[in-house]
Formats: structure tokens, C-alpha cells, sequence
């Protein structure tokens, strides 16, 4: 009798033991629990391919979010997921070569980070699931049928920004504002897009607006320096050639006192005065979501509507304003103050 308690008492230590590891500790959630569980079973490891525009805070808060909610669904990096992970450093020809890489790889999934990215990789992937993220509108850019029933082999979310809410901040910080100057990447679709919002937004106010464009980053300087004394207040939207090159605008906005309200918090910090906008690390969030559903087999991608970020952030740049000699309204400066990323 004792030896069969032994090995009664032996059983029953590694039922509880393969509970503990399922479950992976109490505090785990019932998703994370499920995806641990299905990963675990299946013993499969996974590939996912990232393309990546260029480097800059948004982008990056994208991809840190998107691994951070499949972890959190228990797809674990250097456990049962390895990350390819390609940056094109801002150059068109670069996101062309990495899709036809991954095209040749066929990872399980491919991530893609910015319009450019997306639509090259659109372009040569038809045959492995594409999620996308930092895209102002996937059905305007080309990349799904639409929006809400994107078909084929393509969804993901939508950074689609609150643009009159932000060309609204312009007309309360700037009340004697007659004219906006709108400054955007003429060759960026996603930009286009929000420039004709922002358009839209300023005849709705009364407000006269002015385009100014650029077509590579060296022609920055010089646009903004041809903004002064045209325009009093200046709005540039999530446009990823003017995220990049954001500290050079300011360095002659400010300079010159044109307050600029920008797209994201990430342009905030490099010298923006402030916005009312996309967190980025959350969309990716929901981005690894909608991954982890697709890798479990749980949801075809082509049936996924394409996903939006129903809640903002307020940032400002407290160093920013000071240097304008502007006070922000208090429902500004109750948000985050990103003044020390200057």
C-alpha cells in the first residue's frame, strides 16, 4: 500500500506541475494562458518577417508593442518566435528588396511598418499573411479591397490621427490665426491624405491654408525657412520623411515664433508644440493581437476589418512653448509634458 501512495502522491505532483506550466502562474491572463497552452502543444516555432520603413519613435513603439501583446499571447521571442526584423532606412528601393526577401523566406507572418513598407511588400506577398500597422487609410493606399472587408491576404490597423481635432487646437492656441501652413512629403500617400483633411478642417473653420511640400529630406530647410512671414501657425501630419527630419523644421519655426502642432507625440518632442494623437505602442498592441489570432489559425486575415485606435493621447513640449512665449490650455497641459526628449 505504501509504494502505491508513492506513486499515487508521484502522480499527482506532476499533474499539478504540468498545470503550473500551462497556466503559466496565476497572474497570467486567460488569453495569455490559451496561446502558452496552443503554442506549447503544437511544439511550432514561428517566423515573422518585419518591415520597417525607417527608425523613428513611432515606428519603433509599433514593433515594441507588437511583440509585447504576442508575448502576452504567449508567443515568446527566442522561445517559439523569432523575429526578422528589416529596416529600409527611409528608402523606397530598400522596402522593394526586403519584400522580395521575405517573399523568398515565406515567414509565417510579415509585419509592415508605414505605407512604403506595406505596398511593396503588398506588391510581391500574396501567399503568406500580411498585417500592417502605421497606415493612415489601407483602402486608399491600394493595399486591402476595403477597409472594413480587406480580403486576400491583408489587414492590420490604421493610425488614422483626429485631424480636425488638431487643426481645432491650432484656431484655440493661435486665435488670430489666418492662415495654416500645412507641410507634408509630397511623395508620401498616407501624407496626402491628411494634408486634404487638415485642408478640409481649416475652410470648415475659416481659415486660409497653405501647402508646402518637399520631396527628399534636403529640401526641408529650405521649406520651412519659405513658411515665415506666409503663414501663422504651421501643422505637419504623421508624414514619416518630417518625423525624421522634425528637429530641423523646428529649428527655424521656432526660432521665427510659429507654433507647429504635429500628428504625434514622438514630433512633439523633437520641437513640435503639441498634439492630440495616436499611441503607437498601443496600435502595435492591438497590431500582435490580430498576429496572434492569424498564427493560431483562429481568424483569417482577409476576413479582419482593418482596426483604428478609438482613444488619444495629449502631449506637449513645455520647452517648446516657452520658447514661443505661448501659455497652452490646461486640457493640453494635463497631458504629457515630452519636453525632455528635446
Amino acid at each position: 500500500m505504501k509504494k502505491v501512495h508513492k506513486i499515487l502522491s508521484g502522480m499527482m505532483a506532476a499533474v499539478c506541475a504540468f498545470s503550473m506550466t500551462a497556466c503559466g502562474g496565476s497572474s497570467s491572463s486567460s488569453a495569455t494562458t490559451s496561446g502558452s497552452a496552443a503554442s506549447a502543444a503544437s511544439g511550432k516555432t514561428y517566423t515573422i518577417g518585419v518591415a520597417q520603413l525607417m527608425t523613428h519613435p513611432a515606428m519603433d513603439a509599433s514593433l515594441k508593442g507588437f511583440k509585447e501583446a504576442l508575448e502576452e499571447e504567449g508567443f515568446k521571442e527566442g522561445v517559439n518566435v523569432t523575429y526578422d526584423v528589416q529596416n529600409a532606412q527611409g528608402e523606397q528601393s530598400n522596402c522593394a528588396t526586403i519584400a522580395n526577401t521575405f517573399a523568398n523566406k515565406k515567414p509565417d507572418l510579415v509585419l509592415a511598418i508605414a505605407t512604403p513598407a506595406a505596398q511593396a511588400v503588398a506588391k510581391v506577398i500574396t501567399d503568406t499573411p500580411v498585417l500592417i500597422t502605421a497606415v493612415t487609410d489601407p483602402a486608399e493606399s491600394k493595399l486591402v479591397a476595403s477597409n472594413e472587408a480587406p480580403g486576400k491576404n491583408i489587414s492590420g490597423t490604421s493610425d488614422k490621427t483626429p485631424v480636425k481635432e488638431q487643426i481645432d487646437l491650432i484656431k484655440e492656441i493661435v486665435p488670430n490665426v489666418q492662415t495654416i501652413g500645412i507641410m507634408y512629403c509630397s511623395s508620401e500617400t498616407n501624407s496626402q491624405i491628411q494634408a486634404g483633411w487638415a485642408k478640409d478642417a481649416c475652410d470648415a473653420l475659416g481659415i486660409k491654408s497653405q501647402e508646402f511640400t518637399v520631396s527628399n529630406s534636403n529640401e526641408i530647410q529650405q521649406v520651412a525657412q519659405s513658411m515665415v512671414g506666409k503663414v501663422q501657425a504651421v501643422y505637419i501630419p504623421t508624414d514619416n520623411m518630417l518625423a525624421s527630419g522634425m528637429k530641423n523644421v523646428a529649428a527655424i519655426t521656432n526660432e521665427n515664433k510659429l507654433p507647429i502642432i504635429v500628428g504625434e507625440s514622438g514630433m512633439v518632442s523633437n520641437g513640435g508644440l503639441c498634439t492630440v494623437g495616436i499611441n503607437y505602442e498601443e496600435l502595435g498592441k492591438q497590431t500582435g493581437k490580430m498576429a496572434a489570432k492569424v498564427l493560431r489559425g483562429e481568424a483569417k486575415i482577409g476576413d479582419m476589418p482593418i482596426e483604428y485606435q478609438e482613444n488619444y493621447d495629449i502631449s506637449y513640449n513645455s520647452a517648446t512653448a516657452k520658447l514661443l512665449g505661448i501659455t497652452l490650455p490646461e486640457k493640453i497641459t494635463k497631458g504629457q509634458d515630452v519636453s525632455s526628449a528635446s
